[in-house]
């Protein structure tokens, strides 16, 4: 039991430098090849930070443990609204843009609502995520479109420095980028592993674990970026973060999951998914109010995501 908490927290420490280089090694790749730090925020760094979470779910799906596969997509999409956003305003209040609450509000809510579908028929196949993955790449075409046409400079500037600077060399950036993803494939591996490990010891169902444990452990990268951002009172894009997450976690990794082998998660229960939907709708009325996610909001989402958890863990 020991060993695998010990393991499990490796995993956790992997999977968090894996990401951190990777993000470091490709931004800086771009950079040298003159990608724009607004393109390269859209994409790498927004992508790179849901590596932890991608990578999880690809070897559960390889190890036919769909319920932490999936459980780790519904669990973090509930911990980044409930722990992230929650603490990141109950620190310092969160500014929220116009185009999150019409547009990239709507499509997290809708991706939301899709997923409680398609996991509620019992499968996610192959030509599903193919649609979920086609989709999260025209979604990403658009959004990187509508930037390079009208993003204000202040936009252009907190994207410039959200990105990190060029390394010394291309050899420097290619080592990151390599360490960076095999960490996150050893991580993953250990992760995984250890948790159904203790899954299985202390009686608790894969799918609580994939929705807790694995799921707030994966998160911890955009969790650590919205705390110190807050804490330097800079805590704009801790929304667009969150939310961008969110579509990317059910379009691009249920889809790439499910492309690599179909899913089954019959331990992930309605209840867990209307949860994830509430959580997405409920964040649009508190982010339309003065355009701000207020402190006693951000005390409304951490007491949501608790008392999810006091009704999740009793039925473990």
């Amino acid at each position: 039991m020991i060993l695998n908490i010990f393991l499990l927290i490796v995993g956790l420490i992997l999977l968090t430098a894996g990401a951190e280089g990777l993000v470091r090694g490709s931004a800086s790749l771009a950079l040298r090849v003159r990608i724009a730090p607004l393109i390269i925020g859209l994409t790498i760094v927004a992508f790179g930070t849901s590596a932890p979470e991608l990578v999880v779910s690809l070897v559960a799906s390889l190890k036919n443990q769909g319920d932490i596969a999936v459980g780790n997509v519904v669990g973090s999409n509930i911990f980044n609204i409930g722990i992230i956003l929650g603490l990141t305003a109950l620190i310092c209040p969160v500014k929220a843009s116009l185009q999150i609450i019409k547009q990239d509000g709507p499509i997290m809510i809708a991706a939301s609502i899709l997923t409680l579908i398609i996991i509620t028929k019992g499968i996610v196949s192959r030509l599903m995520g193919i649609t979920l993955l086609t989709t999260l790449i025209a979604y990403t075409g658009y959004t990187v479109l509508m930037a390079k046409r009208g993003a204000p400079s202040e936009i252009e500037r907190q994207f410039h420095d959200g990105v990190p600077s060029r390394t010394k060399s291309l050899y420097q950036d290619l080592m990151l980028i390599g360490g960076g993803l095999l960490f996150l494939v050893v991580g993953s591996r250990l992760l995984v592993e250890s948790a159904s490990a203790i899954a299985r010891l202390v009686g608790i169902s894969e799918a609580v674990i994939g929705l807790t444990i694995i799921a707030a452990g994966t998160s911890m990268p955009e969790l650590a970026t919205s705390i110190v951002a807050a804490i330097r009172s800079q805590p704009d894009i801790a929304v667009g973060n969150v939310v961008g997450s969110n579509i990317f976690n059910i379009l691009g990794i249920l889809g790439v999951a499910s492309i690599v082998k179909p899913l089954t998660a019959s331990g992930i229960t309605d209840f867990d998914l209307w949860v994830m939907v509430a959580f997405a709708i409920a964040l649009l009325p508190l982010l339309y109010t003065k355009l701000k996610l207020q402190r006693w909001e951000g005390v409304l989402l951490l007491s949501g995501y608790i008392a999810y958890l006091w009704v999740l863990w009793p039925s473990a």
